[in-house]
């Protein structure tokens, strides 16, 4: 099954991607040449991962009916040792008191099965190519 996701550009250092009836506006920050009017594209990418491991827990929570409004997941991010780049990425899920113990390595296997970790964890195959048209 093939899907398209098509990206413009939107003057300055914006791009946009247009999916599923969504536009995802990004930019550069100023500092790299934009205007900082949007997310960065990197920074997308590394909200995708907390955001994803929020549903699993999110979902992981209504299916029991555990209340979600006190809990919140920190991510943190640490440079590779070289400097340049993440070398890992750490997520806290903050719980608070009334949370059932019974559930938390359960809470913390949810949140693992995060779709975007997975394609971290083994990458898609990524080919560019052009055409004129």
């Amino acid at each position: 099954m093939k899907s398209e996701m098509i990206v413009t550009f939107g003057g300055g250092k914006r791009v946009n991607a247009d999916f599923n009836g969504f536009t995802i506006h990004t930019d550069q920050s100023v500092h790299a040449g934009g205007e900082g009017s949007a997310p960065e594209p990197f920074t997308l990418f590394l909200a995708s991962i907390g955001t994803c491991a929020a549903v699993y827990v999110l979902s992981f929570c209504q299916n029991r009916g555990i209340p979600t409004d006190e809990i919140r997941i920190v991510q943190s991010h640490f440079a590779r040792e070289s400097g340049h780049g993440i070398g890992k990425i750490e997520l806290t899920i903050e719980l608070p008191v009334s949370f059932p113990e019974k559930y938390k390595d359960a809470l913390v296997s949810a949140a693992n099965l995060c779709a975007v970790k997975r394609h971290i964890m083994e990458p898609p195959e990524f080919v560019v190519t052009t055409i004129t048209r």
